[in-house]
């Protein structure tokens, strides 16, 4: 692909298990910088697309290009999903590649049972349970050749968000 964005813009992916507080955060992220545009795998695979995650899905490159189109206008991104490592990371790995501006990729680790808690609190509880976060966990699962750090359960959306925003340069506006 071609360079996207430039030195100012960042790009911060956030990947993890259903319930691990990825969506959250990334709302935490958006909250005083305006210019920040979330791209979310389950908005785009599930509500734009109707589409079930599999190999070579076609959220796969709408990921891709929403990210990139919002960084060649001046936006900071955060694309935030479970992200499956096997599925997604070439596509993530050349994103980052590609980003002119500092890019810092998340991961968090929170256990299935966390999950679980996390997700009883959710009003989207009733649309499926532990059966189907089950058939999705995969544990901690890096992506080969994409540096990324860990979120840990005992990070608060309020601590992981002034990590983020500190190690990416964010400033709210």
């Amino acid at each position: 692909m071609t360079a996207v964005g430039s030195a100012d813009t960042r790009l911060v992916i956030l990947r993890g298990n259903s319930g691990s507080g990825k969506t959250t955060l990334a709302r935490r992220l958006r909250a005083g910088i305006p210019d920040l545009a979330i791209v979310s795998q389950d908005v785009v695979r599930r509500e734009i697309l109707g589409t079930r995650d599999v190999a070579d899905n076609p959220s796969i490159g709408l990921i891709d290009l929403v990210a990139r189109y919002a960084l060649d206008r001046g936006r900071h991104v955060v694309v935030e999903g479970i992200l499956n490592a096997p599925r997604y990371g070439a596509m993530l790995r050349a994103l980052v590649a590609d980003h002119r501006g500092t890019s810092r990729a998340y991961v968090m680790d929170v256990p299935f049972e966390e999950t679980l808690r996390r997700h009883a609190t959710k009003a989207k509880a009733e649309e499926f349970g532990e059966v189907e976060m089950r058939a999705w966990w995969h544990g901690l699962q890096l992506v080969d050749g994409l540096e990324e750090s860990v979120i840990g359960v005992e990070a608060s959306a309020d601590a992981a968000a002034a990590r983020v925003r500190k190690e990416c340069g964010l400033a709210l506006g």
